[in-house]
């Protein structure tokens, strides 16, 4: 079995045929909580991010921060045999996750509809790009395209150009992964108190705009031509150069923006009417930004974080990818982990986020090599060693 045995999902089968992040993070996620995640991939290169990032021993490291605690097996879908492999797989099922384009499910006979006749009870779920029907319904998609749709890149514009940047993380992907974790845990929870099995559809583009929404299109929201508009409150936020390094703060109420002004030695800031209140500093934000960049970059990060502690001002040192793991909160907090994988050797991992009290789900073991538990899972399906050969020689399974 893979998954957390203890965790809170312990007893409920996954069978993952998704791919990239989307799909595989969303799976993982469950795996972490106790699932038995199965990760279904074709012959040859399987899941593409089995060649993205730093590599040793076979295995990359963007694959291993998607596919934790799962077991691996590669089956052939061109083939008839590794279609009824499939579909014998998913009669044992409680959740089938997919990310294929629409209707590429259905030409493979894996669709909501055949998915249902072998397991009516089954949580089926499509992610796609832009959902099942619009101009882009078909359109190959990655992170950066839902971004630019997304109204992102217009958030991250440089303030002196006015040049929308992209996000430079897979923002929507992960996105994505963790609001269909969330959504396969509600329709598991309808299931238990009979609702049944459901189809449950995520778009990324629906996610990235959600997403966004809340404070990113706070202009966008209230559409009577009098609503008062400012600007959204992320565009306070800013990395200022200090003396040796870089640091960040934030001072959203009054009595924050006071805590501020004695930190940096500028209480005549408090009563300036361009920053006498939150709608007044963000509608001089520029001005508040060079008063706040002229300031900080006079004295040390450490110096500054120690004055601005001392007035309870929320602020942190920006850290390099060097620093994150090292610091004194993030050890504090055993927020990575660190043990060895079979092939790739020692390696550094986010444990799971949420912990729970009475069914802990500390993460089960690295992310498996392709077709790693091929074998195991055939036996429990049933397929006897000379069946499993059979299907080795066809190319049905590997």
């Amino acid at each position: 079995m893979s998954g957390a045995s203890n965790g809170p999902l312990a007893g409920f089968r996954v069978v993952d045929a998704s791919a990239v992040i989307s799909g595989p993070l969303a799976t993982m996620m469950l795996a972490d909580q106790g699932a038995d995640v199965i990760k279904v991939e074709a012959p040859g290169v399987g899941d593409p991010t089995r060649l993205l990032g730093a590599t040793r021993g076979g295995i990359t490291s963007l694959y291993l921060n998607c596919n934790r605690g799962k077991r691996a097996i590669v089956v052939n879908l061109r083939h008839e045999l590794g279609r009824g492999v499939l579909s014998r797989l998913i009669q044992t099922a409680d959740v089938f996750v997919q990310n294929f384009r629409p209707g590429v499910a259905e030409r493979m006979g894996f669709g909501y509809e055949a998915v249902r006749e072998l397991a009516p009870e089954i949580v089926y779920v499509s992610i796609s790009g832009f959902g099942e029907s619009g101009p882009l319904a078909r359109s190959k998609v990655y992170d950066n395209v839902v971004q630019a749709l997304s109204g992102m890149p217009a958030a991250q514009a440089d303030p002196e150009t006015g040049r929308p940047e992209l996000v430079r993380n897979l923002v929507v992907d992960k996105a994505t992964a963790y609001t269909v974790a969330q959504a396969v845990t509600a329709a598991l929870l309808a299931r238990e108190r009979g609702a049944g099995g459901q189809h449950v559809r995520v778009s990324m583009l629906d996610v990235a705009l959600a997403f966004f929404w809340p404070d990113g299109m706070m202009n966008h929201t209230l559409l009577a031509p009098d609503a008062l508009r400012i600007p959204p409150i992320g565009t306070i936020y800013r990395v200022y150069r200090a003396a040796d390094g870089y640091i960040t703060l934030a001072g959203l109420t009054d009595e924050e923006w006071a805590g501020v002004c004695r930190a940096i030695e500028r209480e005549d800031l408090i009563e300036d009417p361009r920053f006498a209140s939150a709608f007044a500093r963000l509608s001089n934000m520029n001005a508040l930004r060079e008063v706040l960049a002229e300031t900080l970059a006079t004295r040390p990060v450490a110096d500054w974080c120690e004055r601005l502690a001392a007035h309870d001002v929320a602020h942190a040192p920006v850290l390099d990818f060097e620093e994150v793991h090292a610091h004194p909160q993030v050890q504090a907090s055993e927020a990575l982990l660190e043990r060895e994988h079979p092939s790739a050797g020692p390696l550094r991992e986010a444990r799971p986020a949420a912990r729970f009290s009475a069914t802990p789900a500390p993460g089960g073991p690295p992310a498996p090599q392709p077709g790693e538990h091929t074998d195991a899972v055939l036996a429990e399906l049933g397929y006897g060693g000379e069946e499993i050969r059979r299907l080795r020689e066809a190319g049905a399974v590997a």
